[in-house]
């Protein structure tokens, strides 16, 4: 079943025994809709309003005691209060301050039902024009599908199912490479994601990405704050694609003439809809990992896809045997970012990378993962031991002895020595087990 990581997350939510309405937030066509239209199907009830629609906003702008507006709620959409479990979904919800308000309502007056909103423009209105009822409400966080998601979306449950096992089946080493960099190839878009499964060639994809991209562009105008930043907007998601997974300036982003801090808001406003992060590098070895906001930030994008599609790589990724040698390895580094997101719902999960504070040095650790009172390095590299000077650097420094390197290889747990000659302990784990990555460390730690 496709989306079934995020129902799983959805029914902790309903099973919650204080249970607050639920905000959904995600990019456009990350598919937020299609998840709570299959989550509906474990209730009695399903109530849905698009607040898009004028005659369903007028609902939730009237006057009413807040009793009445449940009773009303009911009538418009032929459903009984007492009709067993009711999920009330509210999408597009950003067209009402109103409903917004009433949310707290809906959590103080009607525990009994299961309220759940999103919007397709909603995290750039967030902080800004509209605020949510602090305390009332929880949220979740929706990403574009991971490896996973991606298994049970191209009838390969079977093989979604093993890598949940205890002990994922060694045998299974080349079937699982090969999904996955079909996967890093054409990404985690549900809409791409449908069109391959129905059959499509991966060669044939490039409208379904065009098509996308023109959907981000035609709403500028509803999350700039002016008519100048949306042009600055506009040309950053003409060019962000290509640029993703590299370290920008702002100042003349995309061959423009446009100033590093028109370009700096611009980027800004568009973060918050979610389809790009800026990732600021930390020089700190232990938690937490604050961010040095001055150094030139990583660009991480919605989706590898987009960029496999902006920069021509589909052919490249297809036919090259290892994923870390496409484009400079930066496709490895960005799924890998990508899984890491995907794997987790909050609002708070966020990536970091690491750099040395000496100017002069250039030693990068493509990603620090904050866990147990740690920061654990992890880089994105083939090559032996040897090879990972930055890895080496940072664990020389670091208040612990754990290291992970993500590769297109097997599972191993070796001992390791830097070129100062700290021991630690390095687990190499195989892209497909990204997912799986904090309970490989507590394994480690077990052993």
């Amino acid at each position: 079943m496709f989306k079934r990581e995020i129902i799983d997350e959805l029914k902790k939510w309903k099973e919650k025994k204080f249970r607050k309405p639920l905000v959904i937030r995600g990019a456009r066509q990350v598919g937020k809709t299609t998840a709570i239209n299959m989550f509906s199907e474990q209730f009695d009830q399903y109530i849905y309003f698009n607040l898009e629609k004028e005659e369903e906003k007028q609902l939730f702008e009237q006057n009413y005691p807040f009793p009445d507006l449940i009773t009303t709620l009911f009538i418009f959409a032929g459903k009984k209060r007492n009709g067993g479990t009711t999920l009330i979904f509210i999408d597009e919800i950003q067209n009402s301050p109103k409903a917004i308000a009433l949310l707290r309502y809906f959590y103080e007056e009607t525990s009994d039902l299961f309220v759940i909103t999103a919007g397709s423009l909603l995290e750039s209105i967030m902080d800004r024009k509209i605020s949510f009822p602090v305390g009332r409400v929880e949220y979740m966080a929706i990403h574009p599908c991971s490896f996973k998601e991606f298994l049970y979306a191209t009838n390969n449950e079977l093989l979604a199912a093993e890598l949940e096992k205890p002990e994922v089946p060694a045998f299974l080493y080349n079937q699982f490479t090969a999904l996955f960099k079909k996967y890093a190839t054409i990404g985690g878009m549900p809409e791409i994601l449908k069109h391959y499964a129905d059959g499509t060639d991966i060669s044939s994809l490039g409208s379904v990405y065009d098509s996308l991209i023109h959907s981000f562009s035609e709403d500028v105008e509803k999350y700039a704050v002016s008519s100048a930043q949306a042009n600055y907007i506009r040309h950053i998601i003409d060019h962000v694609f290509a640029e993703g997974g590299t370290r920008i300036t702002f100042e003349k982003f995309g061959n423009s003439e446009y100033r590093s801090r028109e370009m700096r808001e611009a980027f800004r406003s568009l973060e918050k809809t979610m389809l790009i992060r800026l990732i600021y590098p930390s020089i700190t070895f232990s938690v937490p990992a604050s961010p040095s906001m001055r150094k030139k930030p990583r660009l991480h994008v919605l989706d590898t896809g987009f960029i496999n599609h902006t920069r021509g790589l589909m052919g490249e990724l297809v036919f090259n045997d290892n994923i870390g040698e496409a484009y400079r390895g930066i496709i490895a580094e960005h799924i890998t970012g990508q899984e890491l997101l995907s794997s987790g719902f909050s609002m708070s999960n966020k990536l970091n990378f690491w750099v040395r504070a000496k100017k002069e040095s250039s030693a990068e650790v493509d990603y620090i993962l904050p866990w147990k009172g740690k920061l654990i390095p992890i880089e994105v590299k083939s090559g032996s031991i040897g090879k990972l000077k930055s890895l080496h650097q940072f664990m020389d420094r670091a208040p612990h002895n754990i290291a992970i390197r993500v590769y297109q290889g097997e599972y191993l747990i070796q001992k390791a020595k830097t070129i100062a000659g700290k021991k630690f302990t390095l687990l190499n784990l195989p892209f497909y087990l990204i997912h799986r990555i904090e309970r490989e460390l507590d394994r480690l730690i077990e052993v």
